[in-house]
């Protein structure tokens, strides 16, 4: 197992620091496992039997952004409330958003926003084990380890890959909630087989590239191709007496394993320099902007669950210079996605899905978080999980439509509540997966996957 330091964003208000190590369980062949991590990918696309090849690109806000400052503002509502900025019409009559996202507004009609999701907590890693999961379980700051799989893990595991040579999820460039990697993006009791694949590194950068498709230092596809004769050689006699197969179903795995290294498949799906200039000015000459673009490189070569992070939302004070700084990154990104897979042929086969793990509350405080006035900076907002918003669009999901209110301060759902696991089982149904799915967990136990397997029926 290969650990990389992918460099640190900073602390979150909890004190736990963003510095994480990329797990990545590949390096070329010569780690072990990765014909493991392939056959617990294609466990369950036998059983899915819907042939569905719907893909999902989920960008995680890592930290928590505002309902209040993106997608559902307050006009009328007390200064302190409604916050800096105004909100501009879309192209879908009756819909606004902020102004600082005029590239989305341009687009509104491709996805839609739920505005009375919740999970009423305000502890960061109990949020994003609610979002990630849609599970309680305990999960806080005191009691952090992850307890219950991730959607993506879990659509790895009944859907696979869409396309044999390609991980079947992936984050970009890391999976990280709350600082812990791959922490609430893993598959826990599931196996670390199902743990997202982490490209590491910096998509935006001229020398970026993917470490895991290296071959091991000394090793040739010759060498490797050797290898496998020889594997195949010593095998021989105990596959005279295997009745059940189990062997030429190993071959498969071992065959997807080496394709994965070798083929050309996967290594031009992760080289983004073969995007034109154009294109790459689109989604924006910054690290969030490129790693979206790579996540539709990913999802158009046959990956099936790609995350992309977002880091630092946690604004407590200075809300001002963080939105202004990171709204219109993310206006760049999501707009160019939508427009980029529309233009491609590819938005109907593709989820996009774009959240945190809370929203920040609804009036502003004093910028002095706890001590006097502004003596930490220009007002914030604080942890919020009783109002907060997702967008969804893509992947079969009607546009245009905004799924329930706040009240007229923001606080919490006014009609249509809406919780994770609703969004979850939106989702899992998109995708060609049952809701109503069960795992035996490690007692042998059966456990539903989504306490409410309902979806969010406007939108399908």
């Amino acid at each position: 197992m290969l650990r990389i330091d992918s460099g640190g964003t900073g602390r979150y208000c909890d004190g736990m620091n963003r510095r994480s190590f990329v797990q990545l369980g590949v390096a070329g062949m010569a780690s072990l496992g990765l014909a493991d991590v392939l056959r617990a990918k294609e466990q369950s696309v036998s059983t899915a039997g819907n042939g569905k090849k719907t893909s999902a690109i989920l960008i995680w806000l890592d930290g928590g952004p505002s309902h209040l400052d993106l997608y559902d503002l307050k006009p009328l509502a007390p200064l302190e409330v409604r916050g800096l900025w105004s909100p501009i019409r879309t192209n879908v009559p009756g819909i606004e958003i902020t102004e600082l996202f005029p590239k989305q507004a341009q687009v509104a009609d491709k996805f839609s926003i739920v505005r009375s999701l919740h999970h009423d907590t305000g502890d960061h890693f109990a949020g994003g084990h609610r979002m990630l999961t849609t599970k309680n379980m305990g999960v806080s700051g005191a009691n952090n380890k992850g307890k219950f799989p991730s959607i993506g893990s879990i659509v790895a595991r009944e859907r696979g890959p869409n396309r044999r040579g390609m991980p079947a999820y992936i984050s970009v460039p890391t999976a990280s909630s709350i600082g812990l990697s791959p922490g609430y993006f893993g598959g826990n009791w599931l196996g670390a087989h199902l743990d997202p694949f982490q490209t590491g590194g910096d998509p935006n950068k001229p020398d970026f590239k993917v470490n895991n498709l290296n071959l091991a230092p000394g090793m040739t596809v010759g060498r490797l191709d050797d290898r496998r004769a020889l594997h195949a050689g010593l095998d021989r006699i105990p596959r005279t007496l295997d009745a059940s197969g189990t062997f030429n179903t190993l071959d498969k795995f071992d065959r997807d394993a080496f394709e994965f290294v070798s083929g050309k498949q996967a290594r031009e799906a992760f080289d983004i320099s073969r995007e034109d200039d154009k294109t790459r000015d689109m989604y924006g000459r910054h690290s969030w902007g490129q790693s979206v673009l790579l996540a539709r490189r990913l999802v158009e070569a046959g990956s099936t669950f790609v995350t992309c992070h977002f880091g630092g939302w946690d604004h407590h004070w200075n809300l001002k210079s963080g939105m202004d700084n990171y709204l219109p990154r993310v206006d760049a990104a999501v707009s160019a996605l939508f427009t980029d897979l529309d233009q491609r042929g590819l938005l109907e086969t593709t989820l996009v899905i774009l959240c945190g793990e809370f929203s920040r509350t609804p009036r502003m405080n004093n910028g002095g978080n706890g001590g006097p006035p502004l003596s930490k900076g220009t007002p914030g907002r604080d942890h919020w999980g009783n109002s907060m918003f997702c967008l969804l669009g893509g992947g079969g999901i009607r546009g245009g439509q905004i799924i329930g209110s706040t009240d007229r301060k923001g606080e919490r759902p006014h009609t249509r509540a809406v919780r994770p696991e609703h969004v979850h089982a939106t989702i899992y149904r998109a995708m060609g997966i049952d809701p109503k799915l069960h795992f035996l967990d490690h007692r042998g136990r059966p456990t539903a996957v989504l306490d409410d397997p309902t979806p969010i029926h406007e939108l399908l």
